[in-house]
């Protein structure tokens, strides 16, 4: 396989940006979109970062997803917000949704904004932590395109699903917990098609009678794996009411997806804000955050690990390093990327061979 490069993310983020412009997307929107991927690369999570630029393109080219649209607020009772995406870019909507969840939690200790008939938001972190740098703790909650079976069923029923929770600083690294209700994300799967492999790790997916795989192909037509069985199922469901069924929007098999262009997303969101503040003192939160997340890695390590480690540490570590050094890219990624500024026409950044 040809080599990876790697490449600064700022120069990263300027070529996704300008290429969503060449496409027609607003700079706002394009600017936000490029620092979300971008972000998501420079933390290690390569399945949310520019590997998403090729679909994202097709959904605008297909017209299920609006570049220039926007969304508007259907209902704001108390601490509670509705918001209707209007098939707009899912970035746009989940921006206007956390900074209405943190005006909301402003005036009331809590604020929590749902939106619906948006498209896929990118990586969770992302809009948790832009609540979380407001100081406040922050929630966000996405469905998705039914790829999971319930468990003992053998068809789509739920998507992947996430779940994340971010907090204010509290120390080196802190705590953020981003994850699927399934072992691993289906973009995951993508990632490793763009790469050229042929097998995945055992227990990320099935075949489409229900019959764990290892084979990408099979897998990328068949079923993803709930996360711990039953338990999985089940937070995927609750993720399913939080967004789904609240927001008024699609469910289930009801979605479009992201990796298909046979109708539009309908994607749900939800997003929570608490104000930290109302409770204790901010110092005094993350003081007990950092007592916490030290009592835990305090354990020893079981054998065959180094050390103990809590939701966020990978993250943080890959951030740092590849802020630092640059972002690789993996050949298959970079042949995309590069194929798409030459189609209309954007100049490729410097790179290096990783």
């Amino acid at each position: 396989m040809e080599a990876a490069i790697t490449i600064a993310g700022e120069a990263l983020q300027e070529l996704v940006r300008n290429i969503l412009s060449a496409h027609g997307v607003p700079f706002p929107k394009a600017a936000l979109v490029a620092e979300a991927l971008i972000a998501a690369n420079r933390r290690g999570v390569d399945s949310h970062g520019v590997l998403l630029l090729p679909f994202y393109l097709e959904q605008l080219r297909c017209g299920n997803m609006d570049a220039q649209a926007e969304g508007h607020v259907v209902s704001e009772s108390g601490s509670c917000l509705v918001y209707d995406g209007n098939h707009g870019i899912g970035h746009s909507t989940a921006a206007a949704c956390c900074d209405h969840a943190v005006r909301l939690a402003q005036a009331f200790g809590m604020g929590l904004a749902i939106a619906r008939n948006s498209c896929h938001f990118g990586a969770a972190a992302f809009w948790a932590q832009r609540i979380s740098g407001r100081g406040m703790l922050g929630m966000a909650f996405t469905n998705a395109s039914a790829s999971v079976p319930p468990w003992q069923g053998r068809e789509g029923r739920i998507g992947t699903n996430p779940i994340c929770m971010s907090l204010p600083s509290c120390g080196p690294g802190g705590w953020l917990l981003d994850m699927a209700t399934t072992t691993v994300a289906k973009n995951r799967l993508y990632k490793a098609e763009a790469c050229g492999e042929a097998t995945i790790p055992a227990g990320w997916a099935m075949d489409a009678s229900g019959v764990p795989t290892q084979d990408l192909r099979t897998a990328l037509s068949g079923l993803l794996m709930p996360l711990g069985g039953y338990k999985g199922s089940g937070l995927g469901m609750m993720v399913e009411i939080l967004c789904g069924v609240l927001s008024g929007g699609a469910m289930t098999t009801q979605l479009g997806g992201l990796h298909s262009t046979a109708h539009r997303m309908y994607t749900s969101h939800c997003f929570l804000a608490i104000d930290i503040s109302r409770l204790m003192p901010l110092e005094e939160f993350q003081s007990r955050m950092e007592f916490l997340i030290g009592t835990v890695k305090s354990s020893k390590p079981a054998q065959g690990f180094e050390e103990v480690l809590v939701a966020g540490d990978p993250e943080w570590r890959a951030e740092e390093r590849r802020t630092r050094e640059g972002i690789p890219l993996d050949a298959g990624v970079w042949s995309r990327l590069s194929a798409l500024a030459g189609e209309c026409g954007v100049p490729l950044p410097r790179s290096s061979p990783a």
